[in-house]
Formats: C-alpha cells, structure tokens, sequence
C-alpha cells in the first residue's frame, strides 16, 4: 500500500454551468372557423390541460387574436406548434378546412 493520496478532478466553474436553452413560446392564433369546443378539446389533448384553462385560453385567442399555449425549448415548442398544425379541421364548422394557426417565438 503506497501513501498516495488521489484528490478527485476539480470542475472548472464553466463546466459546472448547465447550458441552458432560452426558452420559447407556442402561440395559438385565433381564426373564425374554430369553435370555443375544439380549442379546449386540442388544449386537452395537445397538453393535457384540465377544461377550464382550455376555456380561458379559447376566451383569450378569441378576444385578444393569440395565446401563448406553453413556454419551453426550441425543440418542443416546434413538436407542440407542429401538433397544433396537424390536430385537424373543426367538426363542428363546416366550412372549416383544417387545423388553427401556432407559431413560436422567443420568450423574452
């Protein structure tokens, strides 16, 4: 047995940092041909929020013409406004075509 004593590698204060990615948000644009019931139930399904967050984002979009939906990295923000994008036509407009408008930007 030697008397050598090895001392654990010491972290530089940089490597100790967590690089963070800033944060983005995903908002909803409101249009006339998605009703108060498609925005919550999307809500609901896209990100598990309970009915009455989902009615009180459809009350703002509708109100105000966007809502932020969530905040969180650039690469879910992009998967959530790309959910959005895909989540279908109102069934309950006819005249509706397709899925509403998200887009993201940086929170700042």
């Amino acid at each position: 047995m030697s008397g050598t004593v090895t001392t654990p590698e010491r972290k530089t204060q940089e490597e100790r940092e967590v690089q963070k990615q800033p944060p983005y948000h995903v908002i909803l644009h409101n249009d006339d041909d998605h009703s108060y019931d498609y925005v919550i139930r999307m809500l609901k399904e896209l990100f598990a929020y309970p009915e009455e967050k989902g009615f009180l984002m459809a009350q703002e979009v509708d109100t105000k013409g966007k809502v932020i939906v969530c905040t969180t990295s650039l690469e879910r923000a992009e998967l959530k406004r790309d959910q959005i994008h895909a989540f279908g036509p109102d069934p309950l407009i006819p005249r509706c075509q397709g899925s509403m408008s998200a887009s993201i930007e940086p929170a700042e």
